[in-house]
């Protein structure tokens, strides 16, 4: 018979794997302030490929005296999301460089090679030469399904395992239903707490 698991197929990284992909771009480059900006922005908010490309500098708030990012989610569904001071300070770091700070409808992160009417980086250079080309040199692309996808995977299952309540996780990351979201939910299949362990003769 037909086995089911509520267990979702995007990869779930240790917190040393997600600490050696966010450190993984050289901070003394535009490219790579800008690559850990955006690492950044994916594992600590667990935002969608779409929704981080969609990103303007306006989209960078303060509300109630704490910083957010405006989030543009599915079905034109707007969020606001606490940013991470970890992803703050790397995000200023990229606009200090990038010079384009004050200009406040213009993408937050701009393509560096071939930029569209809109200089906004594409869904496909975030896969392919962000998350993918950092993931190939960790050795991380042999896992099944890695790619942006997985960074949302890694967000909310670390905050999860971190004792976030389920029903802020699934807001944070702008799922419709919670079923969604319990597909990230893989507390109860940590090694550690398996009854193997358990067993002693």
């Amino acid at each position: 018979p037909r086995v089911e698991s509520a267990e979702g197929k995007t990869p779930a990284l240790a917190d040393g794997q997600a600490r050696q992909l966010l450190d993984a771009p050289d901070p003394r480059t535009l490219k790579g302030k800008r690559d850990r900006a955006i690492l950044a922005v994916l594992l600590y908010h667990g935002l969608r490929r779409a929704e981080l490309c969609a990103c303007r500098v306006e989209d960078l708030q303060e509300r109630r005296g704490v910083k957010h990012l405006r989030v543009h989610g599915k079905g034109n569904k707007l969020r606001y999301v606490p940013l991470h001071p970890a992803a703050a300070v790397r995000i200023e770091d990229y606009l200090a460089q990038s010079g384009h700070a004050g200009d406040q409808s213009s993408p937050l992160f701009l393509a560096l090679r071939n930029p569209g009417a809109d200089r906004r980086l594409s869904d496909k250079g975030v896969y392919s030469n962000v998350v993918l080309h950092y993931g190939r040199a960790l050795g991380l692309t042999s896992l099944p399904l890695f790619g942006p996808h997985a960074m949302r995977a890694i967000a909310a299952t670390n905050a999860l395992e971190h004792g976030a309540d389920i029903a802020k996780v699934q807001e944070w990351l702008g799922h419709a239903n919670i079923q969604t979201t319990r597909v990230y939910d893989r507390r109860h299949t940590q090694p550690e707490d398996s009854p193997t362990f358990k067993v002693a003769y």
